[in-house]
């Protein structure tokens, strides 16, 4: 399935969607994704078909980055995998994707990225932060401040695991090497437009990116929320959320709050549409496309 190249405009802030590969996760107590799940809990919220599950109920997850345009700053969010890493996620093999010349086709060129941001350390927010060059990983955006929570930074660099370890080496320890990298504060104001907030409970470290432009708003996810379904069922935790009870307290604030803002809620995962704006539903929330 081909991935349409969406686009937002949030005042005088531009935001672009690139697609790296979508996946199909099942339900259900064997599931990695939210055991917790099942058939039925999604079919009570038909909102959910066909953009973010589909007629086989496997939710629909989107490995995408998200290409942020403010006045005098090109931002990308959150990087994907990468090309030429084997991974666990992918079975131990590597991807050979178009993902920069889909950027490229955006109008967005590796030299014209002033910042990047990844949300947090995980394996599919890093990868494109380097790239293969002549057996060497060196910086994707060499022209580039990227910007790391110093929480979450502290966290994984000390994290004695094989897969971490990998990612750290071959994802982030090039931009320190090459004096790329800034460890933030997870409350950071990148520009006057942009600024983060901590949304922890994911990783100890997590963020999202806030927007605000001439009166409109945004809210970037991260991995605060993987997939739509948690608005209705706030407290369904991934396996790999690094506290599911603390995760499920930010979600259910930041739904809260978002709601209220009436503000525009781009999931970081989130398929299909991808955005659109959080509303209250009994005591939890559902989303409008």
């Amino acid at each position: 399935m081909t991935e349409q190249m969406l686009q937002w405009q949030v005042g005088d802030v531009t935001i672009t969607r690139i697609v790296e590969m979508v996946l199909h996760a099942s339900v259900g107590p064997e599931s990695m994704i939210f055991p917790q799940a099942s058939a039925a809990d999604l079919h009570a919220h038909p909102w959910l078909y066909p953009d973010f599950v589909n007629e086989a109920d496997e939710l629909l997850i989107s490995i995408h980055a998200l290409l942020v345009e403010a006045p005098g700053l090109r931002l990308v969010v959150d990087t994907c995998i990468g090309n030429d890493k084997p991974r666990a996620l992918l079975g131990g093999k590597g991807l050979a994707t178009p993902f920069l010349q889909k950027m490229e086709a955006a109008g967005w060129s590796r030299n014209s990225v002033d910042a990047v941001v990844c949300t947090h350390m995980h394996v599919d927010h890093v990868g494109w932060n380097t790239m293969l060059v002549d057996g060497r990983w060196v910086p994707t955006f060499p022209a580039a401040r990227y910007l790391f929570a110093r929480d979450e930074f502290a966290h994984w660099n000390a994290f004695d695991e094989d897969n971490q370890r990998q990612i750290m080496a071959d994802s982030v320890q090039p931009i320190l090497d090459a004096g790329l990298a800034d460890l933030v504060a997870t409350d950071h104001r990148i520009c006057d437009e942009i600024h983060l907030v901590p949304t922890i409970g994911h990783t100890p470290g997590h963020i999202s990116v806030l927007i605000d432009s001439r009166g409109a708003c945004a809210a970037i996810t991260g991995d605060m929320s993987h997939h739509p379904c948690q608005l209705p069922y706030p407290d369904w935790s991934p396996m790999f959320d690094s506290d599911p009870a603390m995760a499920a307290q930010t979600r259910l604030r930041m739904f809260g709050q978002w709601a209220d803002e009436d503000r525009l809620v781009i999931g970081t995962h989130y398929a299909g549409p991808t955005a659109g704006h959080i509303r209250r539903a009994g005591a939890a929330f559902r989303f409008d496309t």
